[in-house]
């Protein structure tokens, strides 16, 4: 069973009194249940460009997208409300009553402390994002992609901000989250650690994939 797809999918951004950009010319390739994929490249290759279209923060120019509708989403930037609690970050994604009967979620609150002692913040839950490390918040990130029990998890250079010992955490993290759970994980990354974790590694070069 596919998870995620991709067919002939591009994208061209056009810049005023510029030539078309294509970034994206014809990406094909498969996701399957429990697959951790890592997707490489050169910077400015199209990569968070890709991984945005893939999980419908961005729209292809064509080309089609097969994906779920419960999709758990890390950013290298963390994106956390600086005024809520480390507690209430992690309990965004189901404050939708439409996100919680999709997702399944029946219990949230018990789901979200649950993540937070497995990425070892049980005791940082009412917190704010402000008083943690840039590590710390980084895990916060990683409990609310996963407090919804999604079907894919895609995540964009999430040691990207961190130093190597910090990463390396975050890494084992991610990769014992996912360990014997048939959720996959797409994640595109400069790390030669980050994509070591991975099954597949994909190279983003000349607008495809291979």
């Amino acid at each position: 069973m596919v998870v995620l797809g991709t067919i002939d999918l591009t994208k061209t951004f056009k810049v005023s009194g510029q030539k078309p950009i294509k970034v994206l010319k014809g990406v094909n390739f498969s996701v399957f249940p429990g697959e951790k994929i890592a997707i490489v490249g050169r910077s400015g290759a199209g990569k968070s460009t890709l991984l945005n279209i893939l999980g419908g923060l961005e729209k292809q120019t064509s080309g089609t997208v097969t994906r779920p509708k419960n999709i758990g989403f890390v950013f290298q930037q963390y994106h956390l409300m600086p005024e809520l609690t480390v507690f209430e970050n992690v309990l965004l994604p189901t404050m939708s009553r439409k996100m919680r009967v999709e997702a399944g979620v029946v219990r949230p609150e018990k789901r979200a402390r649950e993540l937070l002692e497995k990425v070892g913040l049980g005791e940082r839950a009412h917190h704010l994002p402000g008083e943690l490390s840039g590590g710390e918040q980084q895990r916060v990130a990683l409990a609310r992609a996963l407090v919804t029990d999604p079907e894919l998890v895609l995540a964009d250079e999430p040691t990207g901000n961190l130093d190597a010992m910090t990463g390396a955490e975050i890494l084992r993290i991610l990769s014992d989250l996912s360990a014997g759970s048939s959720v996959p994980l797409v994640m595109v990354t400069h790390s030669p650690e980050a994509a070591a974790i991975c099954d597949r590694v994909l190279t983003l070069e000349d607008g495809v994939l291979k």
